[in-house]
């Protein structure tokens, strides 16, 4: 006796990962603009067109919805061509003048991710958990940039951890946000002071 194969149509499927998108875009600029408390499924169903129950069946619940927006914007954040660039530099002041620049895109294109991640940390369940996750790679990255800078045989005059510390000050997601969201910086100027403020101490 035969099994029949169900089938599944390219369509179909390109339809559902369009609508996915579609949901975890809106979601994400609705928790940046409002903040993840005060916005509810429904609220995003609306933004996205589509039904509370397509939000559930195609991405799940608000919370699997952030999750998403976490993991898609750890993926998407370039990180690994711009740390390739940066390991290829080799004078301190080439480093953390690719490091300042690839910090400045990566933040620029995911302002909104960003924004929405941090303000749901306050009432997220595991805000802590969350954010480390958000962050790991990102850390990770200015550690080898630490690294390297200690390996140029131009030693910074701090430990290597203790540089990846600084290096985090900033250029880390909080500096950025500081400088661009909170005071009105261009994001060129706030490149060019981070970059020469950090050359500065590290020399």
């Amino acid at each position: 006796m035969s099994s029949k194969r169900s089938y599944v149509s390219p369509l179909r499927e390109q339809a559902a990962a369009r609508t996915r998108e579609l949901i975890i875009e809106q979601a994400t600029r609705l928790f940046a603009e409002r903040g993840y408390g005060r916005v509810t499924v429904a609220d995003i169903a609306t933004a996205a067109g589509v039904a509370s129950k397509t939000v559930f069946a195609s991405v799940g619940s608000k919370s699997d919805i952030l999750n998403r927006i976490v993991d898609q914007g750890v993926s998407s954040s370039g990180y690994e061509q711009a740390m390739s660039a940066l390991l290829a530099e080799r004078t301190p002041e080439s480093v953390l003048r690719t490091l300042a620049h690839g910090t400045r895109m990566g933040n620029e294109g995911q302002s909104t991710v960003h924004e929405a991640i941090r303000k749901a940390l306050p009432v997220h369940e595991d805000g802590q958990a969350l954010w480390e996750r958000a962050t790991a790679d990102y850390r990770e990255a200015l550690h080898k940039a630490a690294r390297h800078l200690h390996a140029l045989g131009t030693s910074p005059p701090y430990p290597v951890k203790e540089t990846s510390d600084l290096l985090w000050h900033w250029f880390g997601p909080t500096s950025w946000r500081t400088l661009v969201v909170e005071s009105g910086w261009s994001w060129d100027r706030a490149e060019d002071v981070l970059y020469r403020t950090a050359l500065a101490a590290l020399r």
